[in-house]
């Protein structure tokens, strides 16, 4: 799974212009940015914490609360044909 290049699609609200994406090389750094994301949410909305802290259900929260998330995950096949005589 290390190198299955990843994009997520995500609107943040209802409204079509919240539609966005983020391209990754790999599923890890996927599930990484929307770590980051949701990190950035939280010092947006708490400017005065330095140290903020959450736990899974609060990711899972916010990934609930978005109007749409899906993610694109490249499968490469490697079909080799080997002829001998």
């Amino acid at each position: 799974m290390a190198n299955r290049h990843t994009i997520i699609l995500m609107q943040a609200s209802p409204n079509r212009a919240t539609r966005t994406f983020m391209d990754f090389e790999s599923i890890t750094q996927a599930m990484g940015g929307i770590c980051a994301l949701y990190e950035r949410k939280l010092k947006e909305l708490n400017p005065a914490i330095r140290n903020l802290s959450y736990d899974i259900v609060d990711l899972y929260n916010f990934i609930d609360g978005l109007a749409d998330m899906s993610a694109l995950v490249s499968l490469s096949l490697s079909l080799s044909l080997s002829l001998k005589s």
